[in-house]
C-alpha cells in the first residue's frame, strides 16, 4: 500500500511538474502568480494592435504597471462588489457558450449535407413502431435485427413489410419509395439511408416516427432544379373522378392543347383555362423545383422535357396537365447552398450535435462511465421490494450506490431516483429500463456543469479571455476612482496646479467669457432688457431672469474661441446674425466680454484636468511600486526573447 501511495504521489508530482514547464509562473505581482500563457495572450494581441511596435522590455514594463493597477483594484475589493459580480457573470456565461460546442462540426455537417444534396438514393422502406418503455423499444429493435436477418437471407420486401410496416405510405408504394433527397427526412433516417452500400440493407434506424429498414437499389447524381409551367384542368375533387369525367377533364385539355399548338400564347392561356390558382395567375409558372418536390408523374415529364419543349397532356392523380420546361440549374455551389443548408441544420436534431460532440469530449476526459453493476443493483432492489411502487422509489432515493463516475466524483443512485415517479405501475424489467431510461440526461447536465465550472482551470483560451476581461473591468474602475473622475472632484487640485503653472495655460487669440441671452423675439427680448436696468447686474440676474421668463428665454455660460459658438460669434467676432426661423432669434450679452489669457482654472478646465490626470497617474504608478512587491523570473523571460 506505501509503494503504491508513494507511485502515486510521484506520478501526481510528474504531471504537476510537466503542467508547469508547460505555462511556467513568468512573475509575482504581490505574491501572485503571473502565468506565461496570460502574458504571451495579451502581448500578442497587443502587438496585433499597435502601429508602432514596442520591444519586449517596453511591454513588460507596461504589463507591470497594468497589474499593479488590477492589484489596488484588488486590494480595494472591486471584485467583491455585487455590481461586479453581476456584470462578470453576465459576460462569463456568454462568452462560455462558444467553449461548449466543437466548432468543426458544423462545417463537416454543412459539407455532409451538401455532398448529399448532389445524390439521389433509391430506397424500399420498412417501418416498427417505437416502444412504449425502455424495455419494449430493446424488443423492438431486436425484432427489427431479426426481420433485416431475413430479408439479407432472401425473404422478399414487400412480402414481410405488408405484415409488419407501419408506414401508411405502403398501400400506395409497396415499401417502394423511389428516389428520395437530402433533406426530406429526418436526418437521422438520411444518415442510415446514406450510409448504407447499394444492395444492403441499413441497421436499424431509429426516429422520433419509429425504427426503420432501408434497402439501398440504386445511387444516382441529383439532377439539380427545372423551371416549368403547365396548364391544369382539375378532376373533381368531391369524390373519386368517374371514367365519364376523366374524359370530359380530357376532352377540355386537348382542346387548350390545340390552342397551344396553333401558336397561342401558353402564358396567356393558362392566365384563362388553368385551374391551378396558385400558378394561373403567373401564367402558370412552378418556378423552380426538384426532384421530388412534384408527384412522380409531373416530375418524369418536366425533367424529361428539353428547355422550351411544350409536352403532350398527361394525367396525374389531380387531372390533366401541359407543361412547358423553361430552364434548368445545376447544383448550385456550396457558398451559394450554404445559407440554405446552415438554416435546414438549425431546425432539426443536427442543431445539437456541436455540443453533443463537444460532451462526448467531456465524458473522455473525465472518464465518465456508467458503473456496471448498476443494473444488477437495481434488479436486486427490485427483487428484495417484490416489485415498482412508492416504497421501492422512496428506497432508491435514499442510496448511495454510485449510479455513474466522472472526474472521480461519484453520483448516486438517490440523485436519478429523485426523479421517478413513484405512481407510476411498471413490471420489473420496465421499472429496471425506467430508471436506467433517466441516466443519460442527468449525467449530460452534470458533467457540462463540471466542464464549464473548470474551464477556467483546463482551457487556457477561455482563461486568458475571462482574466483579460474581469482585470479590464477592474482597471477601468480603480482608474475612474483615482484617476479620471478623481481628478474631476479634486477642486483644490485642480486650482493649485493651475496656480503652479499659469505660463501652460495661453492662448493664441481672445475668448469670449461670459453668459449669453437668448430671446424669442423683439417684445421678450426689450422686456428682459427693461428689467435689467431695474434689478441691476446683480448676482441672483439670471435666476431672476429665468424664474420670470421661464421658456420664453435661454442662457447659456461659456468660454469660447472665435467660430466654436454661433451667438459668441455674432455678439463678439462680427460673425453672420442668427437667423430670423430660429427659436430663439434675439440675443444679448447678459454678462462677461472678451479675455485674453486664462483668468481662473475653469477657463481651462478641459486641458487642466486631462493634465492633471496624467500628474494623478504618475504619483499614482510610484506608490504601486513601491507598495507591491513585483519578481519577474528572468529566465522565463530570456526564453520568450
Amino acid at each position: 500500500m506505501k509503494h503504491k501511495l508513494l507511485l502515486s504521489t510521484v506520478l501526481v508530482g510528474s504531471v504537476l511538474l510537466a503542467t508547469a514547464a508547460k505555462d511556467p509562473v513568468l512573475m509575482k505581482i504581490n505574491g501572485k502568480d503571473v502565468k506565461l500563457s496570460e502574458f504571451e495572450y495579451l502581448y500578442n494581441k497587443n502587438s496585433k494592435q499597435q502601429v508602432e511596435k514596442e520591444t519586449l522590455d517596453q511591454y513588460v514594463d507596461r504589463f507591470i504597471t497594468y497589474k499593479l493597477k488590477v492589484t489596488d483594484a484588488e486590494a480595494a475589493k472591486l471584485d467583491t462588489l455585487p455590481s461586479f459580480k453581476k456584470e462578470l457573470d453576465g459576460y462569463r456565461d456568454e462568452m462560455v457558450r462558444p467553449f461548449l460546442e466543437d466548432t468543426t462540426v458544423k462545417e463537416r455537417l454543412v459539407r455532409e449535407a451538401y455532398e448529399r444534396f448532389t445524390k439521389n438514393v433509391d430506397v424500399d422502406h420498412l417501418m416498427l413502431s417505437l416502444g412504449k418503455d425502455y424495455a419494449d423499444n430493446k424488443k423492438q429493435l431486436a425484432l427489427a435485427d431479426s426481420l433485416r436477418t431475413v430479408l439479407k437471407n432472401g425473404a422478399v420486401w414487400d412480402s414481410v413489410a405488408a405484415k409488419y410496416t407501419i408506414d401508411p405510405s405502403f398501400a400506395r408504394n409497396s415499401g417502394h419509395y423511389g428516389f428520395i433527397r437530402a433533406g426530406q427526412f429526418p436526418y437521422s433516417f438520411e444518415y442510415g439511408v446514406y450510409n448504407t452500400p447499394v444492395g444492403e440493407i441499413s441497421q436499424p434506424i431509429r426516429t422520433d416516427f419509429g425504427i426503420h429498414l432501408v434497402r439501398v437499389n440504386a445511387i444516382r447524381d441529383d439532377e439539380g432544379t427545372v423551371r416549368a409551367r403547365h396548364i391544369l384542368r382539375l378532376f373533381p375533387r368531391t369524390h373519386k373522378p368517374t371514367d365519364e369525367e376523366k374524359q370530359a377533364v380530357k376532352q377540355k385539355i386537348d382542346s387548350i392543347f390545340e390552342l397551344v399548338k396553333a401558336g397561342g400564347n401558353f402564358e396567356e392561356l393558362a392566365k384563362q383555362y388553368s385551374e391551378d390558382p396558385g400558378s394561373a395567375k403567373r401564367g402558370g409558372d412552378l418556378g423552380f423545383f426538384s426532384r421530388g418536390q412534384m408527384v412522380p408523374q409531373f416530375d418524369k415529364v418536366s425533367f424529361t422535357l428539353k428547355n422550351g419543349e411544350i409536352s403532350e397532356p398527361f394525367e396525374t392523380s389531380y387531372g390533366y396537365h401541359i407543361v412547358q420546361r423553361l430552364e434548368n440549374k445545376g447544383f448550385m455551389p456550396l457558398e451559394e447552398a450554404r445559407p440554405r443548408i446552415e438554416k435546414a441544420i438549425s431546425m432539426d436534431e443536427r442543431a445539437k450535435m456541436p455540443q453533443m460532440v463537444k460532451l462526448a469530449e467531456a465524458k473522455k476526459q473525465y472518464n465518465y462511465q456508467v458503473n456496471p453493476k448498476l443494473e444488477k443493483h437495481i434488479e436486486d432492489a427490485i427483487k428484495a421490494n417484490g416489485g415498482y411502487d412508492s416504497t421501492f422509489v422512496a428506497t432508491l432515493r435514499s442510496d448511495n450506490f454510485p449510479a455513474f463516475t466522472y472526474a472521480n466524483e461519484a453520483t448516486p443512485v438517490s440523485v436519478i431516483a429523485a426523479k421517478l415517479n413513484p405512481k407510476t405501475k411498471l413490471n420489473a424489467e420496465s421499472a429496471k429500463g425506467y430508471f436506467m431510461s433517466l441516466i443519460g440526461d442527468i449525467a449530460d447536465a452534470q458533467v457540462m456543469k463540471y466542464y464549464t465550472d473548470n474551464l477556467i482551470n483546463d482551457n487556457t483560451e477561455f482563461r486568458n479571455l475571462l482574466n483579460e476581461y474581469r482585470d479590464g473591468m477592474l482597471l477601468f474602475e480603480i482608474s475612474n476612482r483615482k484617476v479620471w473622475e478623481g481628478a474631476g472632484k479634486d477642486t483644490t487640485g485642480l486650482k493649485n496646479y493651475f496656480e503652479q503653472n499659469r505660463a501652460k495655460y495661453t492662448w493664441s487669440e481672445p475668448h469670449f467669457k461670459g453668459i449669453i441671452l437668448s430671446a424669442k423675439g423683439d417684445s421678450i427680448l426689450d422686456a428682459v432688457k427693461a428689467d435689467i436696468l431695474k434689478v441691476g447686474h446683480v448676482d441672483s440676474l439670471p435666476t431672476y431672469l429665468h424664474k420670470k421668463y421661464s421658456n420664453s428665454i435661454k442662457m447659456e455660460r461659456m468660454v469660447v474661441v472665435k467660430g466654436e459658438n454661433q451667438l459668441a460669434d455674432f455678439l463678439c467676432f462680427n460673425g453672420p446674425a442668427i437667423p430670423e426661423t430660429a427659436k430663439y432669434n434675439r440675443a444679448i450679452i447678459l454678462e462677461g466680454g472678451l479675455i485674453n489669457a486664462p483668468e481662473v482654472y475653469t477657463d481651462v478646465k478641459g486641458q487642466l484636468t486631462s493634465d492633471y490626470q496624467d500628474v494623478l497617474e504618475k504619483q499614482w504608478v510610484e506608490e504601486l511600486k513601491a507598495k507591491y512587491p513585483v519578481v519577474v523570473d528572468k529566465r522565463v523571460l530570456k526564453k520568450l526573447r
